[in-house]
Order: structure tokens, then C-alpha cells, then sequence
């Protein structure tokens, strides 16, 4: 599209200012226990009584058994467990597992306890028991008080997961995570690969590192995962592995070869630097409308070369045909000169029909997107992967194998840093699911699928833009879903606990289903148009789902790399959020309660930010500015935070002052990637998820510069850290309850133009993640990109917003200040 105004980058707007993050009081429910004697010797008699079985154990076990004891410890009923106390790494006592039992209310976490430690905790019995701190405190009194209960580990302690995906005597193919350190990385997989060996359990190539902890792929069965508890030392949980969703069939659409060359006839197709790279089924690259768009013979490539590299069921070559041209069906009838911008890229990680499909698809994906990149290294690439799991998925949004690989790809954590784009398919509804549960309740119980809980790549949902229905086979059918509303196939995260990422983030167009009342069914007339895998039996399929809402979200990042190469892919992905919005039909349908906390979060978990305006998020306009900062921050220093960034953006002061009580908006969208710490232990204190996190606050109309700095940084409040300054924060729309997750965060505020003319500055402060709390690991000194995306918006568009800015920026001098410590 043509640009006239550009995006506005802005550098040189930054303050770095030393940071003492605000305290956030934590509160821990652990039971109060009258009588301290008699719960220690219970809680110590139960120990010994673990110590004893795991000695039986070992005198009978047919196998050669592991040196230490695996233990699970148990809280009592609605109460915490002290987690953090169950480890200690300088004893080798090891945290493997923590998770919740829903049916008795309480928090269970697996112990790994090395050969002659086993009196470490009885000592903290005893101590508890025996003696008091200066307050009269028993010691260990949190520790030991928290306890209920404790035994020996058995299989449903490790697994990860419904009980019942557990394998019976037929072995399935599972994920066993494994712990390690960096003196025991040999070890622990020398270990797991030997027991594997001795009973004869089949085991995968593949493998997936992550910080502390290595994903492998078997094929066990419930006794063979038993004895693997029994002999390696190594075993931190299990999970089922997942198997991804099919696409084998294939919509027919009745259009004629001709239109196929018209359309060549009209289009031309550029050089490219941007790609865009499919991770699916494969893909018919001699199909005439797709051929022009790939550049060299390694474009098209396969993880197993024996798979081949054609597509043998159709879904890529679909998802192609969108992500070339984004909406075929427009692009046919209309009669306009065409540019393609950007080419195309295929890996195929599927295995051709009739092979096994599981695999260890955060391994597997990982292999295709070095292999494009060693094909194509200097590529602007969107990753697009419309390949999903719905079984043995996560139901509460933790994250997975499949989708911590994803946050590895694109953070970079495994290699030099390198940053990548990626987009994935939320995951759809069956129809059949809406015979059972109404639309839209449909949608609101099927949670997205693996691995979109990624936390870096954009999940895209779908919305409806079809309701006409021509086909007289459907004469009794109507469309489920009105124009604007969510579409019946898309996804969400409603059901997921609150402190995972919002998912979706977008949504696009993913066609609608049809109903004559009773059943429920694809239609061809509610689909998008794309290309078929058998361009020479007839061109065009059909496509629809979050498939083809993602293939067009790509096609957006496409665009977005083509205006500005070498953009951040953080900053791309900060566009498309940033410029998305919920339509009106999609406020009716789930925002009928306008609170934080109910309507707005639902729609949130529903439609994520709504649907990305291409317009919006590539350019400017008199009215609307976009303002971009790629920034780099330092989070940390050992055990403590270390920096906050404050942004002083050049602000049309006047125009806004002038205007007085027009309404206008401020938009801040921040987007930063984070490296993953995976593994089911809690995630909270130094088990969390992300390695740091960012917010962000603008600065209100009711407070002063320096209250400001007060309010979000207590290391700017001298002796009286209470004192938090005059002023509060500004009435946003989702507030940091519901905006507060994830890695990316995206609100707005509207309010009259004189209340945000001197909304320019802008803070971007850390909060904790695994980097400042693993200081083991030695990454607590690493610096975190982020790209924040300001915007001031009026509805005015005879208003010039973008005039003043520019001037101003081309006035201003070029000054970095640094605040020391």
C-alpha cells in the first residue's frame, strides 16, 4: 500500500534512572498449628517412614536402583506450600515439580533427595520442634508448618497433565523433562539414555534444552515410566506428547483456470527482502500463482528429507495462497494492478499421510526455522506455523515443551540472541462442539491450543466477515455468526488462570459456519478462497478457521518489513497489537458488564485486541501519530533491580491545549521477548516462567515530573520511601489488572485533549523474573530489547498532529542523559 505519512522512530528520548521497584506485599496461607511437638513428630515419623520404603525398594528392585529418593510433599487443604524451602541446591536436594490437586485443594511439589541428605530435613524437624528465634518463633516454622503430608513419589506424582492420559500397558509416545546443572548436563542425559536402554524404552533423537531442564521424546508405557522413576535420578516430570491436529479435508471451490492467468496478467512480483515462511504440510510450489514468489531451490525444504517437500494433504498450499495475496477472492475481481512484495518460504513438519504424526514438535520446529534461515540468512522473516495440538494441551495457559520452544526461537536464548517473528494458529472449534455448547460458549470453553500459550509469538484468532449463503445445497442453513463477531471457529483463553498471556491478540478474517438449527457444518460460501495443492486437477480451494486468519496476519507482518526493513520484530508485532480494535458487534457479545473485571476482561480473553488495521499500524496520519522507540534495557544486577528507562517524546502540547475539551486517545503498546524458564515448579519467587518482565505508566495531568518518578520508582523518594508523590495513575481502559501479562502489553486512555497535553513522558521499569532470582545461572546482568509504541489520537481529522511533532524533532537537540547510581 502506498505510505504517506511514516511511522516516526524516535532515539536519543531516553533518561536510564537507577530503580527500586515498589514492594507487592505477597501474603502466604500456611495453617497455624497448635500443638508444634505433636506436628513434628508426625511430620518426621512420616519422613522416616518414606526413608524406609525407598531402602525395601531398592533390596528388591530387578533393576539397578538411583542413589537418592524421590519425596512429595503435600500442604494441608486451602493452604500454601513453602516451596521455595523444599530446595536447596549446595545439598543437591532438588525441586523437580509443583502443582495443585484440585479435588482435595491442595499443593503437591516433587523432592529429589541425594544419597546421605536424608537427614537435612528430619534436622529441620527437629530444629522446628526444639528451638525458637529471637521473636519466639519456632525455626523453620513456615517450612515445617506448611507440611500435611509427605510420601514416596510414585508415577502420578511426575505426570503433568489428566491422570487418565497416563498410558495403560500399551506404550504411548511421552515428554520426560529431566533437571540438570551445569556439572551434571552429561550426566543427566548419559542416565536417562541408559535406563531407557535397560527397559527397553523406545526414545526419540530429538531433544529440547532449556535452562535446568532437558525435553525428551518416549515411548513407555505405565510400568516401564514406573522403573524409569525407580533407576534414573534425573526425572523431573512427565507429560503426554502432543498430537497435532490433521488437515485431510479438503474444500473443492468451482472456478476456472482463466482466472488463475488474468491475475498473473496484472501482477507484479518484486524482489523481496521480507518473507514469509510457512511451518506446515509442505507446499505445491509449482502451483502458477505461488512459483513467482519462490526465490531458489532451497525455498521449499522438509525436516526430513524422506518426507519430501510437496504438499500431500493441501493445508500449506492453502496457507500459502493467503499469504501471498491475503484475500484471493478480492484480488481476483478486482481489476487493479497488483504488487507481491515479499516472497515465500516452505518447511514442511509434517510427515506425509499415514506416517506416525507425533513428534517433539518444539524440536522438530526448531530444525525448520534453521533450516530456512541457513537457506535465506538475511531474510525480514515472519514465521507462520497454523500447525496445532488439542490434545494433552495445558487447560489453565502454562506453558508447554512446544510452546517454550517457540519463546526460545524467537528470544534467541539458545543461540546469540537473534529475534524472530513468529505467528500461530489459535487452534478452532469443531462444529461439532456446537451441538453440545451454544455459540459462543463454544469458543469460550475450547482453549487455544499448543502451543499457542506462547508468550512471544502472536496467536491470531478469527473473526466473521461472511454471512451469504448461495449454495443451494445450504437452502435451509444460515450463518452462525453475525459480520463483526467472533467467529465460531476461533479459540480463546477465557477458562486460563489470569496470569498467563492474553490470547489471541488478534483476530482476522477466519470465515463462519453454518446451521439449519440442529447441525452444524463448514460451508464453502463462509470460507476464503485460496490455491489448491493440485493446481492441475483445478486451481483454487477453499480455506478457513484460524489457518487462514494467521496466514493473513503474516501477510501484514510481510507488509510491515517490506515499508521498513530491518524493523525489530518486537516492533512489528508492538504494530499489529498496537493498531487493532474491537468492533462493535464484539462488545455486544462479550462486553455487556463495562468493568475491568468482567466485561472488558472478557473480551480481552476473547478477541485479544481485536483486529489489526494495516493502515493504522504502517503509517501515520494528520490525526494520528504512531511514535516508536526500540530501546534496550538492563533489568538487574545480582539479587537487585538495576534500571527504569524514562522517555521524553515530543508532544504536540499546543494543538492538544488548543483543542480543550475534544475528546482524544493515548495508545502505549510495549513488546519485548523473553526467555523462557519452563517446567512445572509453580511458577513463582525464582521458578517463574519468564527471565524478566516490563510495564509501562504515562505520566497524568495531575502530577508533577518528579511525583511521577515517585510513584513508579521508590529509589526517587529519598528517605521516606512512602512517599509516592502527588498524583495517580490515568483511568485506562483495561488497567494493569487485565493488561499485565504476557510479554506484550497494549491499553489506551480517552479523555480531553487539554488532559493529555502533557502526557510525554513515558517509564518503562523492570519487574522479577528467573535472571534476578537463578542467580546460578549467571544471566542476571543481560539486557532486554523492547520496542513501545506511543500514539495520540483525535477524531478530528482536520486536526494536525503530525506537523508539530515532526518539527519538533527536527528542532530538538540530540542529548542522551544517564542518571548514575
Amino acid at each position: 500500500m502506498s505510505v504517506e505519512k511514516k511511522n516516526i522512530f524516535l532515539s536519543d528520548t531516553n533518561i536510564a534512572i537507577p530503580y527500586v521497584s515498589r514492594p507487592t506485599p505477597i501474603g502466604k496461607n500456611y495453617p497455624q498449628r497448635d500443638d508444634t511437638k505433636s506436628h513434628a513428630a508426625f511430620i518426621e515419623r512420616k519422613l522416616t517412614e518414606c526413608y524406609e520404603r525407598s531402602a525395601t525398594q531398592k533390596q528388591v528392585a530387578a533393576i539397578r536402583y538411583k542413589e537418592g529418593v524421590y519425596l512429595e510433599f503435600s500442604s494441608a487443604a486451602k493452604h500454601d506450600l513453602a516451596i521455595k524451602s523444599l530446595e536447596n541446591r549446595s545439598q543437591g536436594i532438588r525441586l523437580l515439580n509443583v502443582k495443585p490437586d484440585e479435588e482435595t485443594e491442595t499443593i503437591k511439589a516433587t523432592v529429589y533427595i541425594p544419597s546421605g541428605k536424608e537427614s537435612y530435613f528430619i534436622k529441620k524437624i527437629e530444629a522446628y520442634s526444639s528451638e525458637v528465634t529471637e521473636k519466639g518463633i519456632p525455626k523453620n516454622n513456615d517450612l515445617v508448618r506448611s507440611i500435611e503430608d509427605i510420601r514416596v513419589a510414585m508415577l502420578d506424582s511426575f505426570w503433568i497433565g489428566k491422570l487418565d492420559d497416563i498410558p495403560d500397558e500399551t506404550a504411548q509416545w511421552c515428554e520426560v523433562w529431566i533437571r540438570y546443572d551445569d556439572s551434571s548436563f552429561d550426566d543427566a542425559l548419559s542416565n536417562i539414555l541408559e535406563c531407557c536402554n535397560t527397559i527397553e524404552i523406545e526414545i526419540d533423537n530429538n531433544r529440547l534444552i532449556f535452562p535446568e531442564r532437558i525435553v525428551l521424546l518416549i515411548k513407555a508405557n505405565r510400568t516401564q515410566l514406573s522403573s524409569l522413576i525407580s533407576c534414573c535420578e534425573y526425572i523431573a516430570e512427565f507429560r503426554r506428547a502432543p498430537e497435532p491436529t490433521s488437515f485431510f479435508d479438503n474444500l473443492s471451490a468451482a472456478e476456472q483456470l482463466e482466472w488463475v492467468q488474468e491475475l498473473l496478467n496484472r501482477t507484479k512480483f518484486e524482489d523481496a527482502s521480507s518473507y514469509i515462511c510457512l511451518l506446515d504440510t509442505g507446499m505445491s510450489s509449482s502451483h502458477p500463482l505461488i512459483s513467482p514468489t519462490v526465490k531458489g531451490d532451497t525455498a521449499v525444504q522438509a525436516v526430513n528429507a524422506a518426507w519430501g517437500v510437496t504438499d500431500q494433504m493441501g493445508h500449506g498450499t492453502e496457507m500459502a495462497g493467503i499469504a501471498i495475496y491475503n484475500d484471493l477472492k478480492d484480488r481476483l475481481l478486482d481489476q487493479n494492478s497488483l504488487v507481491i512484495n515479499h516472497g515465500i518460504e516452505s518447511v514442511k513438519i509434517l510427515p506425509p499421510k499415514g506416517e506416525n504424526p507425533i513428534r517433539l514438535y518444539g524440536a522438530i520446529t526448531e530444525q525448520a526455522v534453521a533450516l530456512a534461515e541457513i537457506s535465506n540468512p538475511k531474510a525480514d522473516r515472519v514465521l507462520c506455523m497454523a500447525v496445532t495440538s488439542p490434545y494433552f494441551n495445558t487447560d489453565d495457559g502454562s506453558p508447554t515443551s512446544w510452546s517454550a520452544a517457540v519463546d526460545s526461537i524467537t528470544s534467541g536464548a539458545n543461540e546469540n540472541g537473534e529475534k524472530r517473528l513468529f505467528f500461530i494458529s489459535g487452534g478452532n472449534v469443531f462444529p461439532e462442539e456446537l451441538s453440545s455448547a451454544e455459540y459462543p460458549n463454544s469458543n469460550i470453553l475450547h482453549g487455544v491450543e499448543n502451543p499457542g500459550q506462547s508468550w512471544n509469538a502472536i496467536t491470531v484468532g478469527a473473526i466473521s466477515n461472511d454471512i451469504q449463503i448461495a449454495d443451494t445445497s445450504f437452502k435451509d442453513f444460515k450463518p452462525v455468526a453475525n459480520v463483526g463477531q467472533l467467529s465460531p471457529y476461533s479459540s480463546t483463553s477465557v477458562t486460563w488462570n489470569n496470569k498467563w498471556p492474553i490470547k489471541p491478540e488478534i483476530l482476522l478474517n477466519g470465515g463462519n459456519m453454518a446451521t439449519n438449527g440442529t447441525d452444524y457444518t463448514e460451508c464453502e460460501d463462509l470460507s476464503l478462497i485460496t490455491t489448491y495443492y493440485k493446481h492441475l486437477v483445478r486451481p483454487f480451494s477453499t480455506i478457513c478457521g484460524t489457518s487462514s486468519a494467521t496466514a493473513q496476519a503474516s501477510w501484514m507482518a510481510a507488509q510491515i518489513y517490506s515499508e521498513y526493513p530491518g524493523i525489530w520484530p518486537e516492533t512489528v508485532r508492538a504494530l499489529l497489537v498496537h493498531s487493532a480494535r474491537w468492533t462493535e458487534e464484539m462488545h455486544k457479545q462479550f462486553c455487556k458488564d463495562d468493568s475491568k473485571t468482567k466485561g472488558r476482561k472478557q473480551l480481552l480473553r476473547t478477541c485479544g485486541y481485536g483486529v489489526p488495521d494495516l493502515s493504522k499500524a504502517i503509517q501515520c496520519a494528520n490525526n494520528s501519530v504512531n511514535l516508536i522507540i526500540q530501546g534496550e534495557l538492563q533489568p538487574f544486577k545480582k539479587n537487585q533491580m538495576n534500571e527504569m528507562h524514562l522517555h521524553d517524546l515530543p508532544w504536540p502540547k499546543e494543538v492538544l491545549q488548543a483543542l480543550g475539551e475534544t475528546k482524544a486517545t493515548i495508545r502505549v503498546t510495549l513488546s519485548y521477548f523473553i526467555e523462557p524458564g519452563p517446567g512445572e515448579v509453580g511458577w513463582k519467587d525464582k521458578y517463574r516462567y519468564p527471565s524478566c518482565g516490563l510495564r509501562f505508566d504515562v505520566i497524568n495531568s495531575n502530577e508533577t515530573l518528579k511525583d511521577f518518578k515517585k510513584r513508579v520508582n521508590i529509589k526517587m523518594r529519598g528517605d521516606d520511601i512512602k512517599d509516592s508523590g502527588d498524583g495517580n495513575s490515568r483511568d485506562w481502559y483495561l488497567g494493569v489488572g487485565n493488561r499485565d501479562v504476557g510479554s506484550i502489553h497494549s491499553d489506551f486512555c480517552d479523555d480531553l485533549a487539554v488532559n493529555l497535553c502533557d502526557a510525554n513522558y513515558v517509564a518503562i521499569y523492570p519487574v522479577i523474573g528467573w535472571w534476578r532470582e537463578r542467580a546460578h545461572l549467571g544471566k542476571y546482568n543481560e539486557k532486554v530489547r523492547y520496542s513501545l509504541v506511543v500514539s495520540i489520537e483525535t477524531p478530528e481529522v482536520n486536526t494536525d498532529l503530525y506537523t508539530p511533532i515532526v518539527t519538533k524533532i527536527e528542532n530538538a537537540p540530540v542529548v542522551e542523559n544517564t542518571i548514575s547510581s
